[in-house]
């Protein structure tokens, strides 16, 4: 269908203000020393499913691929990004902006935690301040040449989420579960609100899928059995991966040594980033 347009032939930018048939957009413009090509949510609609350690699992392969790596860190209030990494601030900045403090394998992060005086201290803001702070990590941090910015969102469809789909480019997500009772209904949640703001959903990883019993090798369903292939085709999306419970990753993210992290269970996530890559190069736009 044709774009509405205004019937007055001779009308300017200025006069056109507020005419109903202008497009709204919310997005904030990037930092002017910026260049994201790919910007990639990782979104959950519970806490308490892993969400930051599949951000980071996938920075981490994007980056064993050869790709230029940021991550944003949207969790304001529970930032764990900088910890997983061995990360501290204070971040510098200068006249241009916020300079992002990089990861032992070459990620760029930046996150509340490396702006704060002290990183145990809570964020005691309202949604406003928050929602404002995520635009400034776009608009006010000097990311520089990056082919993929993933960013760890709170949980839940609330102030941050919407603020993240509404100020930044976000050309698709990847939603985090794990295999309890309420996954379906949870998992459904933040489906249909990235479906709302029309941002597409490049699939589901789910983590704490499994243990694997030491001693035999066998898998053991702690949280019960597995229901995400019946979800993910009732939404007519894909599983990315099925991450098990790995003792292994805990310590590596409390000791800060995440950057030696080692993974074989996104093979199909890293797949799809890779697709909407060589799809979408986004080579030397203006």
């Amino acid at each position: 269908m044709a774009e509405k347009s205004c019937s007055n032939q001779g009308c300017t930018k200025e006069s056109c203000e507020g005419c109903p048939s202008k497009k709204t957009s919310f997005l904030v413009d990037q930092n002017i020393y910026s260049n994201v090509r790919h910007v990639i949510g990782v979104v959950s609609g519970k806490g308490g499913v892993g969400k930051s350690m599949v951000t980071a699992t996938l920075a981490n392969r994007m980056t064993e691929k050869g790709f230029r790596v940021g991550i944003l860190d949207a969790d304001i209030t529970g930032p764990s990004i900088p910890k997983m990494y061995g990360l501290h601030g204070p971040a510098v900045a200068d006249d241009n902006g916020i300079i992002p403090v990089v990861t032992e394998n070459g990620i760029k992060v930046m996150s509340l935690n490396l702006l704060v005086p002290n990183e145990e201290d809570p964020v005691i803001w309202r949604g406003p301040v928050i929602a404002n702070m995520v635009k400034q990590f776009w608009s006010d941090v000097i990311w520089g040449e990056l082919d993929f910015l993933f960013v760890d969102m709170p949980p839940g469809t609330g102030d941050v989420p919407l603020t993240v789909f509404q100020s930044l480019p976000v050309e698709g997500i990847v939603i985090v579960s794990s295999p309890q009772d309420l996954v379906r209904m949870i998992v459904t949640k933040a489906f249909n609100m990235a479906k709302a703001m029309k941002i597409p959903v490049l699939g589901i990883v789910e983590n704490y899928s499994y243990l694997v019993c030491p001693d035999c090798g066998k898998k053991i369903s702690v949280f019960g059995e597995s229901h995400i292939d019946e979800i993910a085709a009732s939404l007519e999306t894909e599983v990315l991966g099925k991450m098990p419970i790995d003792p292994s990753l805990a310590s590596l993210a409390d000791g800060g040594k995440f950057s030696g992290q080692k993974d074989t269970h996104l093979d199909a996530a890293v797949e799809k980033l890779y697709k909407l890559y060589r799809e979408n190069p986004k080579d030397d736009e203006e």
